[in-house]
């Protein structure tokens, strides 16, 4: 066989993007993060989907109950919603088991209102279609039957009596997309601003960058309270706020990455051939960074999903009904002491998902590392 032949026939290296991609399989903290990042936005997308309660639900009956397996109501929870009926009807209340429901006996000095428990008994979360079996002593005795609602909270109610577990997966559903949007913004921003600032040098590199350092000056919180103030309350504001900030940390990583491609024989061979600066920029600038901005990227994505949790903690992010992990922190903070997995499973969910991300980033650095090809 020839040399020629052998050389034809020999395979071809790998590209540097599969040997990138190689590396960050082969990292298994990086590989335990992306599974683990997959795995809570598959939860979170699907998840509220799946419950059987709605994340604005209220259950007045069921306010910050503790995390249980055990269905609702209890004994103890049947006999506190009998005494508070009764209450109010001016009655003693006793409840017994009948047929898979409940019998409830009130006894008064005076007749009792029908209507009136009748109405209290179908506004419960507790019961389902009460009625009246029995009446005697002219109404100062009545007999009613109703069925229970069985409900579940595993990681139990909050101080609104709202399903957790529902507003847990909707608050990391929104928490991500903030993320994911926010990211976005400060990736197209960043990128072409830093990119067009590094090329072209000069003045214009140092008017752009002294706009950048202006804006860095600039208060975080101000700024957002200004865009509310200006716009109103709006979801949209949130990841808005957080892209025109988040993008000056790209825009300048960007821009020192182009200042030394812009030095390296291929960009200056196509200059010499006559190419735009445009044409330079989208051919040869921009791909030449995807690796390093993917991976700086992901650290971006979990700083922005922290800031929207600092936001929400301040009462400046989504509002009620809607919830985010940073409202839901804030309100597990405000009942630590009555209920305190309110704040330990919203916090837990945002540590792991801000830990997911940070192992993403390192493993993508390290992959996109030149001196490791």
């Amino acid at each position: 066989m020839s040399a020629a032949n052998a050389f034809a026939d020999a395979p071809a290296a790998p590209s540097p993007r599969r040997r990138g991609f190689r590396r960050f399989m082969g990292d298994r903290a990086a590989t335990a993060g992306l599974m683990t990042l997959v795995a809570i936005a598959l939860v979170c997308g699907l998840g509220p989907l799946l419950s059987p309660h709605a994340y604005d639900q209220v259950f007045r009956d069921y306010v910050k109950v503790p995390p249980s397996l055990v269905a609702h109501p209890t004994a103890e929870e049947q006999s506190r919603i009998a005494d508070r009926i009764a209450a109010r009807a001016q009655a003693t209340a006793s409840v017994a088991s009948a047929d898979g429901g409940a019998r409830l006996t009130l006894q008064a000095p005076t007749p009792i209102d029908e209507t009136a428990v009748l109405d209290a008994l179908s506004r419960s979360n507790a019961s389902a279609d009460p009625r009246i079996v029995a009446r005697e002593d002219e109404n100062r005795r009545l007999v009613v039957e109703a069925g229970l609602r069985r409900e579940y909270f595993p990681l139990g109610a909050d101080s609104n009596g709202r399903d957790l577990l529902t507003r847990m997966l909707i608050g990391g559903r929104v928490s991500l997309l903030v993320g994911a949007l926010a990211s976005a913004v400060a990736l197209v921003i960043g990128v072409l601003y830093g990119a067009v600032a590094g090329y072209s040098g000069g003045r214009l590199d140092a008017v752009m960058m002294r706009v950048v350092d202006i804006l860095y000056a600039l208060p975080f919180v101000f700024f957002v309270i200004l865009l509310i103030v200006t716009f109103g309350r709006h979801f949209v504001l949130v990841f808005l706020a957080i892209g025109a900030v988040e993008w000056l940390d790209m825009a300048r990583i960007v821009r020192g990455q182009a200042l030394s491609l812009k030095r390296q024989d291929y960009v200056l061979a196509a200059e010499a051939l006559g190419a735009s600066a445009g044409g330079v920029l989208v051919r040869h600038i921009v791909p030449n960074l995807i690796g390093p901005v993917i991976a700086y990227l992901t650290l971006i994505a979990a700083r922005v999903i922290l800031l929207e949790s600092f936001l929400s903690f301040l009462g400046l992010g989504v509002q009620e009904p809607m919830t985010s992990l940073g409202a839901l922190i804030a309100d597990g903070a405000r009942n630590i002491e009555d209920a305190p997995g309110m704040l330990i499973f919203p916090a837990a969910l945002l540590s792991l998902l801000l830990f997911a991300l940070s192992l993403i980033g390192e493993g993508l650095r390290d992959a996109v590392d030149p001196r490791r090809r």
